[in-house]
């Protein structure tokens, strides 16, 4: 248990991976500075950028690392960061967020250090909205899957959530330094779903994931349909890759629930003329993980072309990211849920 003591204490590192970042990540450096509970440090692990990325982070007084383009992966270059790091709460975040206040680290690491009613809460998401330059569907997508009501995720979600009870990102989350050594840090090398990962495994072995909707971040994606095939065409290769975590999958049919949301949105938006595009959008999506799930079965040079992430398939192609120990669920876990 976490004592008041401990909350008074925690030193949160503050973990980036960047490449060309653009000009919004000096507004990042410049609020993290601002907020009511401070960085203990600042690591930025960039992948050889040509732009003013690292002079930005240097001004900014971070710690600076460097891994090539060709050897970053999602799992290991963040566990390369967490490393060097010295805080007692991991904080990762992506160079694209935003946050909405000062309260955005107070708000997200509140659960891991104190309050009694979160004891086995161990990693931590923040609540991401669409920034104004977001459309209609982006902002529909991200008020379904980050809704304004906080809530904790446990096993015994799983046959009411299925597979979303794993949902967390790394887009802007925090987790207890110990409990992140104790699982190893992110599975390495990793495409994809990194974050939904250690969630899993977090909750496989008794332990519980925080959604903070009080800790708020812009992060905004206009994907085209080409950029939404590829991401999905990943994704489904890391599902390929981990069948271990197949049997939560089919419990929940989330993507149709989020469509038949965002139907309804873009009805009370009177913009029904984008049907067509959700159409279009929602089948590369289905389409691009249908073929990620069956990517060993696809010609290599096909699958870099469908991918987002072309240099990680080096590894791919070697079977790295293949895993092959199950994990599996504490017996405790188990008998609680019966």
């Amino acid at each position: 248990m976490h004592t008041n003591n401990e909350k008074q204490e925690a030193n949160v590192s503050v973990i980036i991976p960047t490449l060309n970042a653009g000009d919004s990540f000096g507004m990042l450096l410049k609020l993290l500075k601002e907020q009511t509970i401070q960085p203990h440090e600042l690591i930025i692990i960039d992948s050889c950028s040509d732009d003013a990325t690292v002079q930005l982070a240097q001004a900014a007084g971070a710690k600076i690392l460097t891994v090539q383009r060709t050897d970053f992966d999602h799992g290991g270059t963040r566990n390369l960061a967490a490393d060097y790091a010295s805080g007692d709460i991991l904080m990762f975040m992506t160079q694209d967020v935003i946050p909405v206040n000062g309260r955005l680290i107070e708000n997200l690491v509140k659960p891991l250090v104190g309050d009694s009613t979160h004891d086995e809460v161990v990693y931590t998401y923040a609540r991401q909205i669409a920034g104004a330059d977001g459309n209609l569907l982006e902002k529909l997508a991200r008020a379904n899957n980050y809704p304004q009501e906080s809530s904790v995720q446990s096993y015994e979600d799983i046959e009411r959530l299925g597979i979303k009870t794993f949902f967390c990102s790394n887009a802007c989350s925090a987790i207890r330094r110990d409990v992140f050594e104790q699982m190893g840090g992110f599975q390495s090398p990793v495409i994809f779903n990194e974050d939904m990962f250690m969630a899993a495994r977090c909750i496989l072995s008794g332990m519980k994931i925080g959604y903070c909707a009080e800790a708020q971040v812009n992060h905004t994606h206009n994907y085209t349909i080409k950029q939404q095939f590829k991401r999905f065409f990943d994704n489904g290769v890391s599902m390929r890759c981990n069948a271990w975590i197949h049997p939560y999958a089919s419990a929940t049919k989330a993507g149709s629930k989020l469509v038949k949301k965002q139907i309804i949105g873009l009805r009370d938006a009177r913009k029904l003329y984008l049907i067509p595009k959700l159409v279009a959008e929602s089948a590369a999506k289905l389409i691009g993980y249908k073929l990620g799930m069956n990517y060993d079965r696809l010609p290599s040079k096909l699958c870099r072309r469908m991918s987002m992430h072309r240099l990680i398939w080096d590894q791919i192609d070697r079977g790295d990211l293949l895993v092959k120990t199950p994990v599996h669920v504490n017996e405790n876990v188990q008998s609680k849920s019966r």
